[in-house]
């Protein structure tokens, strides 16, 4: 999946595939890549577009989709 560098102390880059819903997370710390899947599009172009995608992140996307560590 394709992802854009977020200026961001917490994540390093995002990316969304809007054909399954899968959202990809590469965080800084230790550089680790989660995966978030069912995650609707409007929740993508919120998340993108976010002043800070680090808050964003922890209020609307953290445990509230099914996830996996990919990387």
């Amino acid at each position: 999946m394709e992802r854009k560098v977020v200026g961001s102390s917490m994540i390093g880059s995002i990316g969304y595939d809007s054909t399954n819903g899968t959202l990809e997370v590469e965080f800084k710390k230790g550089g680790s890549i989660w995966q978030y899947y069912d995650v609707p599009e409007h929740i993508w172009n919120d998340f993108e577009y976010t002043a800070s995608h680090g808050k964003y992140f922890l209020a609307n996307i953290k445990k509230q989709y099914r996830e996996a560590r990919i990387g």
